[in-house]
């Protein structure tokens, strides 16, 4: 009797336990995972995504002729892939990034590397290799492998993944140290270390490539460890629909080759500026130039510049090669850009003819369009170098000329300035941000080259041209013109 009563007490016991536990579980509110495309709908709906990048020359700048970098073509397709329009806010630093994309969204581009683990994110699949790689100091001996670095004042850019490869060497070489910030970039690093404030840097391979142009005492070391991958990032617990999305654009362009096309188109030439050799440049002027003389001589009459400067100008843009093509896609003798040639009424820019009169044009309508307060040579190098760089990043460096209580219309001082629109300290205070300064600098320096060259050469064929008349040379022992007098 005793043990029936018992078993019919546990049971309703256990009939009343299991009602509570079913009460408390209704009164816990549950959280359902949200629908796997909330988050595209929501951009879809509000007809743009937020991209959250980097004001840098790998990521997205404002270039020539409007925005460009690599990952920004990558962002403005995969907006049109969604079909919507292209939100960028490029006013970070690499550890401000993540945080932006937990907080607010929508998608991170930034050259950020791929992390297995980093909470409140998702991260797409890879989209190039990050090479690791020591750059040192010229003039420092010695610096052929890993084991030489312990000891060297090393910089490295915090965030960027270099550092979690220095921190995997430690454990082979425990005397190796370094600094890091993730407020520097990249050109601003590899300044410290053209200046001897370091002796070496670790950065991405790609980075060198796009800089080692602005900075000439900086050398190529080796490779570290393996190579990192390039990823996107979304933020987590908001389905899984962006992320896919992401995936299956990035699997489109690779599997298309348009991804192998853009990274050889912006990383795969970083000589095009280089000054070539007399010799080179002689050969040139015989083999090539007879082709374009009168046209050169054509628009130099119709746009009142000297026929031997738009000659120089157009050796720089193209070596005399009529059917060049850049990596970023101006193109032709005077590489004109697509809106350039439409708004001089260049209907082929492959034509040599209409490409050398719209260069020479557009250089016109550059130079026509500077302050009244810059004469002279002063003038035309500035328009050669907004030829180059655009009118917006040249106007940039003018006002940080004035701001350091320089001559904006001096062509000295603004050649000292433009520099500095590649180190964000000085490019965050301008209105057009970040712009790749060295080149202009170099591209107006070239020119200035290779005009005093063909001014050289042209004085002394005339020279020679009278001797001749006088017999006083004969025509086969003329020499060819090997040795140029230097120019400041």
């Amino acid at each position: 009797m005793l043990n029936a009563a018992n078993r019919h007490f546990r049971h309703r016991a256990g009939v009343y336990l299991a009602l509570i536990a079913i009460g408390l579980l209704l009164m816990v509110p549950t959280f359902s995972p949200p629908p796997e495309g909330e988050h595209l709908k929501q951009i879809k709906a509000r007809d743009f995504i937020t991209i959250h990048t980097r004001n840098t020359p790998t990521t997205y700048y404002e270039g020539r002729h409007g925005p460009t970098g690599f990952e920004y073509e990558l962002m403005r397709r995969f907006a049109q892939y969604l079909g919507v329009s292209l939100n960028l806010d490029a006013s970070h630093h690499i550890d401000t990034v993540l945080p932006a994309v937990r907080q607010k969204g929508d998608l991170g581009a930034a050259a950020l590397p791929l992390e297995t683990s980093q909470e409140g994110i998702h991260f797409s699949q890879a989209i190039i290799p990050l090479q690791p790689l020591l750059v040192y100091r010229r003039g420092l001996n010695g610096i052929d492998a890993p084991d030489d670095m312990p000891g060297l004042d090393i910089g490295t850019l915090g965030g960027t993944g270099t550092s979690r490869v220095l921190k995997q060497m430690q454990g082979q070489y425990p005397a190796l140290s370094w600094k890091e910030s993730s407020e520097l970039e990249v050109a601003e690093l590899l300044a410290q270390v053209e200046a001897g404030v370091l002796d070496a840097a670790v950065i991405f391979d790609h980075q060198f490539r796009l800089n080692r142009l602005f900075f000439p005492n900086v050398e190529r070391g080796f490779t570290l460890g393996e190579p990192l991958s390039m990823a996107w990032a979304v933020p987590s617990g908001r389905g899984l629909g962006l992320l896919d999305a992401v995936n299956d654009f990035i699997q489109e362009l690779r599997e298309s080759g348009v991804l192998d096309q853009l990274v050889e188109r912006y990383f795969g030439h970083d000589d095009y500026l280089e000054y070539v050799g007399t010799r080179t440049f002689l050969s040139h002027l015989d083999s090539r130039l007879p082709q374009f003389d009168a046209m050169f001589r054509e628009a130099a009459r119709n746009t009142d510049f000297d026929w031997k400067l738009l000659a120089a100008l157009g050796y720089q843009e193209s070596h005399w090669n009529p059917e060049a093509t850049s990596p970023t896609g101006v193109r032709g003798l005077m590489m004109l850009t697509n809106p350039t040639a439409k708004e001089m009424g260049v209907s082929d820019r492959l034509d040599p003819a209409q490409s050398i009169d719209g260069g020479a044009r557009y250089l016109r309508s550059i130079k026509e369009r500077l302050p009244e307060s810059i004469t002279g040579e002063d003038r035309l190098f500035m328009a050669m170098a907004a030829y180059n760089v655009g009118l917006g990043h040249l106007y940039d460096a003018r006002r940080l000329v004035e701001q350091q209580g320089g001559d904006p219309d001096s062509w000295a001082d603004v050649r000292e300035t433009l520099p500095l629109l590649q180190h964000r300290e000085w490019h965050s205070q301008t209105r057009h941000g970040y712009a790749r300064g060295g080149e202009p600098v170099i591209f107006v320096r070239n020119i200035r080259r290779y005009y005093e060259m063909l001014n050289y050469v042209e004085r002394s064929r005339q020279q020679f041209f009278q001797l001749e008349q006088s017999a006083l040379v004969p025509t086969d022992s003329l020499p060819l013109f090997d040795i140029v007098p230097p120019i400041d």
